[in-house]
């Protein structure tokens, strides 16, 4: 739970200092869309954060200041000073709101009231006419302390996936036909219960036996949806809260230092003594690289020189690469610190859209870089609400399709050479190219002539452009157009890329690629058309050179026999839009051989110029995401060497 807290507030600071930033260029720019889109993204994102811990106060303003924001993107308001000044008053706000919760791990007493009046104060701005927002009772939305009171009180209480119940009746519940001791006694699960008094009892002569004084807490074993359904008649009564199964863990979360994850990193004393004992050779290395140079002052002999130099290097090289390899290390992390935040997000999820769904993970324990598991939050947040809105058929809608009533979600992670895949699956109704091109046709993305030239596969891509959507109504889940796009800038801005595939009535995936971390790569450098380019050493099976006369003609293509298996034959220059090089005659051609899923393929290149360890970092700025490049790499004269991404430029 205190992991739980600490990315919260990370990320949470993260997004608030973002949309600070935004909106004060939005105020120099105001009609600047790029900007909105922006500070939409943070807020959405933020508010699906206050999901987990039940900040209601903080999410209807964000919920609100969406409103705004979703008017501003549409154009249906035109952005104005009072328009950002108030944005940015939520925006302060929710940045005294983390505060608060790292500093008390609650909202402060107010927040219902603040809340509120800023929500107030965005409607009248959107709809002058509008009347101000009915307060609600937020007390127990906010206090928590007796969650701690009933598990203190009930020691005996199992383990496993609990939710706590506050239940405080109206005062006039009797004269409405409530009976607030049946309905507790209606709530399944029910493994504990302690009743008190609202406000003091008073002298006697006082007593008014016709008003409800009481306030009912109890624990319940059933799932927070069933633990809803027995108590909908009074749901704006009650405040509900799923609890740590360890009451250890809970009271620990509530009482320990939190740390900023955001800046903080937990490091295994045998790695720092690994690291020393490297950082010794490389002192060790340097004093060697002081005594040649004390050498060619005095005049050693250029033979002796050279020798020393090349030995030098080689240790450098091993040196550096274990260094490279042991920093890496350190900033490892397993994905369970981001996986185990989402199955209570997905019970709440569900809850609100009214449907069972069971989220199943596998692979927590792949490590990749720190940076990544901070980086996946946000994209992950989408595609599991994707999946559970528009993916999950409501329970009847799957019986009648012969599907189990309960929908089933799959998180799994795998590691693939330097990279780990992610992949969401789920086994909902799939997504229909007809609505896509329906409403892509209604929103006028493309003209119908091109609409109508895309195949099923280029049609669903059209899911991730900006701002598309195919939900009918708002939500605070979904239909604001926001979601594939975000999730695929995301993942570009990790280095990776993000594929969909789905069948109507079955399901759908899609899949995240990414970089465990920054490595150093074993790259084979080679020439093509006057340029030198890098290929991945991992992604070739082997180099080899053939006479022209091997080559035969196979339809459009070329083709050759490598030990009995005819292999395609394709030109790099050709695949990288550059021409066809004009080779000398009867010239040896020069392949690499890459492997694919479905086979061998062999590129043709002018030469091969060297092999070095490079580290790789991936593409940034307006080269981000360019199909077919891994990423760059400096040389040691300074030049900058392209990576190139050979199995997918084939592709």
């Amino acid at each position: 739970m205190e992991n739980l807290n600490d990315q919260f507030l990370a990320e949470g600071r993260e997004l608030v200092q973002s949309a600070g930033d935004d909106l004060v260029a939005l105020a120099a720019r105001p009609d600047d869309p790029d900007r909105i889109d922006a500070v939409f993204r943070a807020v959405h994102t933020l508010k699906g954060s206050t999901g987990l811990f039940d900040l209601r106060p903080f999410g209807d303003m964000l919920h609100v200041a969406e409103d705004l924001l979703g008017a501003l993107r549409r154009k249906a308001i035109v952005p104005d000073a009072g328009i950002i000044d108030l944005l940015v008053d939520c925006i302060d706000q929710a940045s005294r709101w983390l505060d608060a919760f790292d500093a008390a791990g609650s909202l402060p007493a107010d927040a219902a009231q603040v809340g509120r009046r800023l929500q107030d104060d965005i409607r009248r701005l959107m709809d002058p006419t509008a009347p101000d927002e009915p307060a609600r009772t937020e007390a127990t939305a906010v206090d928590r302390s007796w969650v701690d009171a009933i598990l203190d009180a009930h020691p005996a209480i199992p383990q496993g996936d609990l939710v706590a119940v506050r239940y405080a009746p109206r005062e006039d519940c009797f004269f409405t036909g409530d009976d607030p001791l049946a309905l507790v006694k209606a709530i399944p699960g029910l493994c504990a219960l302690s009743i008190g008094a609202r406000q003091p009892w008073g002298a006697l002569d006082e007593f008014d036996p016709f008003r409800c004084n009481l306030v009912f807490d109890a624990v319940s074993t059933a799932p927070r949806a069933d633990v809803q359904a027995a108590l909908r008649l009074v749901f704006d009564q009650i405040d509900l809260v799923e609890i740590d199964n360890s009451r250890e863990r809970h009271q620990a979360a509530s009482t320990a230092t939190r740390e900023v994850s955001a800046r903080t990193l937990r490091v295994e004393v045998d790695s720092i003594d690994a690291l020393g004992a490297i950082a010794d050779d490389i002192v060790i290395a340097n004093n060697a690289l002081a005594h040649l140079a004390a050498q060619a002052r005095g005049g050693t002999a250029g033979a002796v020189l050279v020798q020393g130099i090349l030995a030098n290097q080689l240790t450098l090289d091993r040196l550096v690469g274990s260094l490279h390899r042991a920093v890496t290390r350190i900033r490892l992390m397993p994905l369970s610190s981001l996986f185990q935040r989402f199955p209570r997000l997905l019970r709440e999820i569900g809850a609100k859209l009214g449907k069972d769904v069971a989220l199943v993970i596998d692979g927590e324990t792949i490590e990749v870089d720190k940076s990544l598991v901070d980086g996946l939050f946000e994209p992950l947040l989408h595609l599991l609400r994707n999946a559970a809105d528009h993916g999950i058929e409501p329970a009847a809608d799957r019986s009648k399709a012969g599907k189990p009533p309960r929908g089933s979600i799959s998180l799994s992670a795998r590691r693939v050479a330097d990279q780990v895949v992610i992949d969401i699956t789920d086994d909902g109704k799939g997504i229909d190219p007809a609505q896509i091109r329906q409403t892509a046709r209604a929103r006028a993305l493309m003209p119908d002539e091109a609409l109508a030239a895309l195949s099923d596969q280029e049609t669903i891509d059209l899911i991730f452009t900006p701002g598309f959507s195919t939900a009918e109504t708002v939500t605070d889940l979904s239909g604001r157009g926001v979601g594939m796009d975000s999730v695929r800038t995301a993942a570009l801005r990790l280095g990776g890329r993000i594929a969909l595939s789905s069948v109507p009535g079955s399901g759908t995936s899609v899949r995240l690629a990414l970089p465990v971390s920054v490595v150093l790569s074993n790259v084979i450098v080679v020439a093509c058309a006057g340029e030198q380019y890098g290929v991945p050493m991992d992604a070739v099976v082997e180099t080899i050179r053939i006479p022209p006369d091997r080559v035969v003609p196979v339809r459009n293509g070329r083709a050759f026999v490598l030990r009995d298996t005819v292999v395609p034959l394709l030109d790099l220059s050709i695949l990288l839009g550059l021409g066809l090089d004009q080779a000398a005659p009867g010239a040896d051609l020069r392949l690499l051989v890459i492997r694919r899923t479905n086979g061998l393929v062999a590129v043709v290149v002018d030469e091969f110029t060297d092999r070095l360890n490079l580290l790789l970092r991936p593409m940034s700025g307006l080269l981000t995401g360019t199909p077919g490049l891994a990423g760059t790499a400096v040389l040691g004269d300074g030049r900058v060497l392209m990576v190139l991404d050979l199995p997918e430029l084939i592709a």
